[in-house]
């Protein structure tokens, strides 16, 4: 990376882990400090911890689009404004349907789409796959800060000043992009990073691909309806002060993040993704189970928890990973896209459904669902194939006539190691997949090195 890129790199990596600390930090902390609000019903507090996940999953397709239209900056501005209005709003709530309130508007503030897009504009085409990597492992490190923060500062300001926090975030997400993020030249729809409204249908009927987003639904449905119990079970179960529920969380985080890394290299190294996969699948139901049964001191919640998160942590890593792999060439951003939104989706359904059987059947009902869920997802996950190790590769076209789709393909479908290939004559630019094991890299730059074209590699 240049100077130029690694500056939009870290900002909007930065952006991003701003935004979502600022929604994530109230995950460990609602459940026991949203009972002081008036008209608070375990099924309302569930409601308000996943409210966000409703607006952002029907807002971050529509917000990229605008983007496309107005350009992104505005569009980042604007959702960050909307989030920093959701928080104040939360934060003067004396009731529970102010914080709902708050919430849905800090989900509305959906920028998700519009950062990505810009970060496209931002980068090369073989920068690309780095810095996007970059912005995701930012989102992982804000997961796991909120888990500490939130304890933490609501122990010293409360709700309100929690929330008067993650406003202050979103402000300093307003001058980072006003002042820090670079402005692109110009705005690139790019279809291996953007959704594209024609390639939905397809999308929808790829048996693999919803399979991973019936997956990913389900992933953050328990991890959200988890949390809607956990930080009761932690005061009253185990003893543990609420601000010191971070001294769990931690160490936990820690080791499940270190004993996921031999699993990945696994994963991807010995080509063993799918049985990786099923592990880290498995491991979810055990935990939930386990939690569901066992949950009368602190070290039978701690063990439960780290083997969550032991899950947890490997299967947020693979699920990316498979969606890239499994996508057909310029179609990664519109299956990303609905990746995406079955992600909130299931955060939303998580909260609002695990306060729900909280209030009517108790909190093992939370977990013993929750290990159901995720043992239909096991019985669905048996039936994936082994994925291709196959790698997208992005090729922009410089064709001084009119650009022939069908010359292109046949010539770059000849280059030993590329298995699919799309070119995309409004974009001028082709998609490809290819073998890395197999690829004739020399072969694939005399063909680069022609006149009409000249390339760089994207891996996914």
């Amino acid at each position: 990376m240049n100077s130029f890129e690694i500056r939009a790199t870290w900002s909007l990596a930065s952006l991003f882990a701003l935004r979502m600390l600022g929604l994530f930090m109230i995950l460990p902390v609602f459940a026991l400090y949203g009972q002081d609000l008036a008209g608070a019903t375990p099924t309302l507090i569930g409601l308000a911890i996943g409210a966000y996940g409703l607006t952002q999953a029907l807002l971050q397709i529509p917000f990229g689009l605008l983007s496309d239209r107005i350009g992104r900056k505005p569009v980042i501005v604007a959702g960050l404004l909307i989030f920093l209005v959701g928080s104040l709003v939360a934060a003067e709530a004396e009731t529970i349907y102010g914080v709902i309130a708050g919430r849905t508007l800090q989900g509305a503030g959906a920028i998700a789409s519009a950062v990505m897009a810009l970060l496209a504009d931002l980068t090369r085409d073989d920068q690309r796959a780095k810095a996007m990597a970059m912005v995701g492992a930012s989102i992982g490190m804000s997961f796991a800060l909120a888990l500490i923060a939130g304890p933490v500062l609501s122990g010293w300001f409360q709700l309100e000043g929690l929330f008067i926090f993650t406003a202050i975030l979103a402000g300093f997400g307003v001058a980072l992009t006003l002042w820090v993020v670079p402005t692109p030249d110009e705005r690139r729809v790019l279809r291996d990073t953007r959704p594209m409204a024609d390639h939905l249908s397809d999308v929808l009927k790829n048996p693999s691909l919803l399979r991973l987003d019936f997956g990913v639904f389900s992933l953050h449905m328990v991890l959200t309806a988890m949390f809607v119990v956990m930080p009761g079970w932690l005061l009253h179960q185990a003893g543990v002060d609420k601000d010191h529920h971070w001294m769990v969380y931690l160490p936990i985080l820690f080791l499940s993040f270190v004993l996921m890394l031999p699993l990945m290299i696994v994963a991807e190294k010995a080509r063993k993704i799918k049985q990786v996969f099923m592990l880290g699948v498995a491991l979810l139901g055990l935990s939930l189970m386990a939690l569901s049964q066992w949950h009368t001191n602190l070290w039978s919640i701690a063990l439960g928890l780290f083997v969550f998160f032991w899950g947890f942590n490997l299967l947020e890593a693979l699920l990316p990973s498979l969606v890239s792999k499994i996508a057909a060439p310029g179609y990664k951003g519109t299956s990303m896209g609905v990746y995406s939104t079955c992600q909130f989706l299931g955060a939303f359904t998580g909260g609002a459904g695990g306060g729900w059987l909280l209030g009517h059947y108790g909190d093992s009902a939370v977990y013993v669902v929750g290990a159901t869920v995720i043992s239909i997802w096991f019985l669905f996950a048996l039936s994936m194939k082994q994925p291709p190790y196959l790698q997208s590769v992005t090729l922009p076209l410089q064709d001084e006539g009119e650009l022939d789709a069908g010359v292109w393909v046949t010539r770059l479908m000849g280059v030993t190691g590329v298995e699919e290939a799309v070119v995309v004559k409004e974009e001028r630019a082709a998609y490809l997949k290819v073998d890395n094991a197999r690829l004739d890299r020399e072969q694939l730059m005399r063909l680069s090195h022609q006149p009409s074209l000249q390339s760089q590699a994207e891996p996914a």
